[in-house]
């Protein structure tokens, strides 16, 4: 195959004695070594998510390597050798400090993918990506990188059974028995919930986040739902993603072409369909940065218009978990996310012209996969949803100047009177705070308690742990005492959350947000018909100044640091408290937020919104 859009690298003496090493010990042709560079990469952490990548990095490497040289049908390039990045999981480290690093891991896997793909000069790239934070840094790094570049997900893992009441669970069944006082049972669910290996099985962060880099067009949509140990992954997908790669290469496609302002916003509609995770309003803004556009909510989508469409055109149409019943498996036996999108497309809610890694429009891609019908009971239609309306909500008021809170409205489980909760504030300072608490103390919750976790935003944390541990123990206790208790934090949850949790509150407490200042038995309205936070307190500007005056005071006299900001102990969490940036950015490490892109796109802002023939 001719290579006609990429350039040869020059033909620097120092290269050639250990790249000559390489091809040969890569079985490939000592002649190539001068040729652009292809390969693979793929995620590794310490858990069950990363364990199948490997093998799947192995064989499309050695497919890869079969397909290289100089006859016409095949591709010229140097082969370069399988890279890897590392991340924590975040299953596994919840409810700790560790936690801490889980966003983190996005920005080190942004950069330690950024080093590779540079450094080497890859023209062409293939990512096998698992569990939530390092597919979003990793395509970052593509996608600043802007070369031909193709995303597999790996897949997720198959869900359990309890052996003794045969009911289908998941991480999530683990996590919601914690405060359990039955150490069998506990013990039971844990080793039986998740059996082989694969990334979360629920619409969680992990299936949000692959279904969404599919919608924008940088993994072929029915490489999302199979499962991690599928056969298809080993013996189908690596010729394909190749194949896709060798056009993209070919044609010159690269990232930026393919993720436009158009296809991030299909990504975020279906992400509202599908209910799924908060993290998205974190990582669709990191994603955008690294396409090109400087301002995601100027740019792509507002506030506003993301919650009328959340509120009154997208509804949610999957029976999933955390909020529902059935996993990704189950939804890749009715037919896969193809399903989805053409009911989604069918109905007039995304834009089928964007372009794809396959080197098909949306549409196209969707129409060749000829996907079939919702069923009905896993997969619903937008003409009979699951639930009326989208998943997510952002809020703003006096709580979230920056309206940047994010509530997941899909997994609500209750507490909400005319789409209003009126709550007294029981505040914390940290999570471990709570934790205790819960353990130590849990008959202290009562009905209509909100919950305030502050101090562990991104620069507050630092790195904005998520809380399936808090939200976990407060969902088991509230289904088991029939009450209602919210929570809202400046930090954030997991996918896998459920009930009435409010992430992403900002400005964060550690910067002087209006959250610092509530005090316990304070009034806290979530008003979800004007989408609002509010504590009626903070309304009153001498309560205000005063509590104000109180927190700097604090700061003052702890050398510019609120003491109850986390312990930063590693030059790690330092530069995360050095450099994050506000929820409302996407809490990624960017020192110079104006300097985020050195060549922004221009783009007209449209107040468009999808039509919808079926609702009004």
């Amino acid at each position: 195959m001719k290579n006609s859009k990429v350039v040869l690298i020059d033909k620097n003496p120092g290269r050639n004695s250990q790249t000559y090493g390489v091809a040969r010990a890569l079985n490939t042709d000592v002649d190539l070594i001068h040729q652009p560079s292809v390969g693979v990469l793929g995620n590794k952490g310490d858990s069950q998510c990363y364990v199948g990548v490997s093998e799947k990095v192995a064989i499309i490497h050695e497919q890869l390597r079969s397909r290289i040289g100089k006859e016409d049908d095949k591709l010229s390039m140097r082969l370069v050798q399988p890279e890897f990045t590392i991340a924590t999981s975040d299953g596994i480290r919840n409810g700790t400090k560790e936690m801490r690093y889980s966003l983190i891991g996005r920005e080190v896997t942004n950069e330690s993918v950024c080093e590779h793909l540079s450094a080497s000069g890859l023209e062409g790239t293939i990512a096998v990506v698992a569990c939530d934070k390092p597919p979003v840094g990793t395509l970052a790094a593509i996608l600043e990188h802007n070369r031909p570049a193709i995303i597999m997900s790996d897949g997720s893992i198959r869900p359990g059974v309890d052996s003794k009441t045969g009911e289908i669970i998941d991480i999530i069944s683990s996590y919601q028995i914690a405060g359990s006082e039955d150490e069998d049972l506990k013990k039971r669910i844990a080793l039986e919930s998740c059996p082989g290996h694969g990334s979360c099985g629920g619409i969680f962060t992990y299936n949000t986040m692959q279904t969404f880099i599919a919608v924008i067009g940088m993994q072929p949509l029915h490489m999302v739902s199979p499962a991690s140990q599928d056969e298809r992954r080993k013996n189908q997908f690596p010729d394909e993603l190749i194949n896709y790669l060798s056009k993209l290469i070919e044609s010159g496609i690269n990232p930026r072409d393919i993720v436009t302002r158009d296809s991030i916003r299909n990504g975020l509609i279906v992400a509202m369909a599908i209910g799924g995770s908060t993290n998205i309003m974190l990582h669709a803004p990191e994603l955008s940065r690294a396409a090109g556009y400087k301002d995601f909510y100027s740019d792509i989508m507002s506030q506003e218009e993301f919650n009328y469409l959340s509120q009154n055109v997208v509804p949610v149409v999957v029976n999933a978990r955390p909020f529902g019943k059935y996993s990704m498996v189950d939804i890749d036996k009715m037919g896969g996310i193809q399903v989805i999108i053409k009911d989604l497309m069918d109905a007039g809610l995304l834009t089928g012209n964007t372009m794809t890694c396959t080197m098909e429009t949306l549409k196209q891609q969707v129409n060749r996969l000829n996907p079939p019908s919702p069923d009905g009971e896993i997969i619903f239609s937008v003409e009979s949803p699951f639930k009326k309306t989208g998943g997510l909500r952002l809020l703003g008021g006096n709580l979230s100047s920056d309206h940047s809170a994010i509530l997941k409205l899909a997994g609500v489980e209750g507490g909400l009177e005319n789409n209003i909760f009126n709550g007294k504030a029981k505040t914390f300072n940290g999570e471990q705070s709570l934790l205790d608490t819960l353990e130590s103390n849990p008959d202290t919750f009562q009905d209509r308690d909100m919950i305030v976790v502050r101090y562990e935003g991104p620069v507050g944390g630092p790195g904005m742990p998520e809380m399936l541990d808090s939200t976990s123990r407060i969902t088991a206790l509230c289904r088991e005492k029939g009450i209602v208790v919210a929570l809202m934090t400046d930090g954030r949850f997991s996918g896998g959350s459920v009930g009435l949790v409010i992430g992403h509150v900002g400005p964060e407490a550690a910067l002087g947000g209006a959250i610092a200042l509530i005090k316990d038995g304070d009034s806290i309205i979530v008003d979800l018909n004007t989408n609002t936070l509010v504590c009626k307190e903070l309304e009153q500007e001498d309560i205000y100044k005063s509590r104000m005056k109180g927190w700097q005071s604090e700061v003052n006299s702890n050398h510019g640091f609120h003491p109850a900001m986390g312990e930063v102990d590693t030059r790690l969490l330092n530069n995360m408290r050095s450099n994050a940036v506000s929820a409302v950015y996407g809490s990624g490490m960017h020192p110079n937020r104006n300097l985020w892109v050195s060549s922004p796109r221009l783009v007209e802002v449209s107040d468009f919104v999808p039509s919808n023939k079926y609702r009004k």
